[in-house]
């Protein structure tokens, strides 16, 4: 096993079995790489493993712009993190479950009108996995923003992919999608001309594949899509449960700052209130069950779980195991 692949064998008060083998393996690790890119666990029967699609580099106001600033530069300033600009992690997820191999979330692709080098990773990250596009049977979408669907809209990526392929997303995302509305995001310009022309490709690109569901729907043994609403109208979360194992795929319902300010406004929102509802009643159903969580912009490999500090939360992440 390398540095690239590893796998979680105490997480905490529950103890996760992990049974002789695992379907990912290593594959093969980049020269380029100088820090890890996947990470694999089991989740009972089912094989999980994160993958980082890269980092974005965001100006920190679009982590809480109805913060009074002076107050989120003293939060950037205790956790270490610069003041003006710092990078958001890009995870998605592979999972299999029975016959079925799942990819949650398709990563950034690339966009070189927005000047992003260091994310849409996620591609040839997948390849050193040695995970074939051509083996995903379901995509599963959390919501319909570029870096969530872009890698599906890389040039010569469709082609690669199964002709029965099943792309599973709320009904309620693709209605939002047809008329976006910017009106109460904060978003650096460029973006949601970007995040308008992505949806829209995507769309035409994949509408014969698309399978929509309203509210929960089942897309493999144990893995559930459940709406949320919030950042997006149909913004989603997905379940992944196996024995006495559980683990959400949080998309965008969480970021780094929401489990002390979970108030707080991201840029990215396209209805804030709504979207600190379903942050705070997230995070105290995790802290309730104290199941593994993953989201997308938390530091890779993102695995941790919700604990209450007096009125918020705290984020506690799992310890690597080599």
């Amino acid at each position: 096993m390398t540095q690239s692949d590893t796998k979680i064998r105490n997480s905490g008060p529950k103890q996760i079995k992990i049974p002789p083998e695992n379907t990912f393996h290593p594959g093969r690790t980049s020269t380029s790489e100088l820090v890890p890119s996947r990470y694999a666990l089991r989740i009972g029967d089912i094989d999980v493993m994160v993958v980082s699609d890269g980092v974005l580099p965001l100006p920190t106001a679009m982590l809480g712009h109805n913060a009074d600033p002076t107050i989120r530069a003293t939060w950037m300033e205790n956790m270490f993190l610069p003041p003006d600009a710092f990078d958001w992690a890009l995870n998605a997820v592979v999972v299999r479950s029975g016959n079925q191999t799942i990819l949650l979330d398709a990563g950034l692709g690339l966009d070189p009108d927005l000047h992003l080098p260091r994310a849409g990773q996620l591609l040839k990250r997948l390849e050193a996995a040695e995970i074939d596009l051509a083996s995903v049977t379901d995509v599963i979408l959390t919501h319909l923003h570029m870096d969530h669907i872009g890698g599906l809209v890389v040039e010569g990526v469709k082609e690669r992919l199964r002709p029965d392929l099943k792309i599973h997303v709320a009904a309620a995302e693709v209605k939002f999608w047809e008329d976006p509305d910017f009106s109460q995001t904060r978003m650096p310009d460029g973006f949601p001309a970007a995040l308008r022309a992505t949806a829209t490709k995507f769309l035409s690109d994949y509408r014969d594949h698309l399978q929509l569901f309203d509210e929960e729907h089942e897309v493999a043994p144990g893995v559930v899509a459940r709406r949320t609403g919030g950042h997006t109208p149909g913004h989603s979360v997905i379940r992944i449960a196996s024995g006495d194992d559980r683990l959400t795929f949080a998309g965008d319902a969480v970021f780094t700052v929401g489990f002390e300010q979970p108030n707080w406004h991201n840029g990215f929102e396209h209805d804030p209130n709504e979207a600190a509802k379903v942050r705070l009643n997230l995070l105290a159903e995790l802290a309730g069950t104290a199941e593994l969580l993953v989201a997308t912009h938390l530091p890779f490999p993102s695995l941790g779980r919700v604990a209450v500090s007096g009125d918020a939360f705290r984020w506690v992440p799992v310890f690597w195991d080599y």
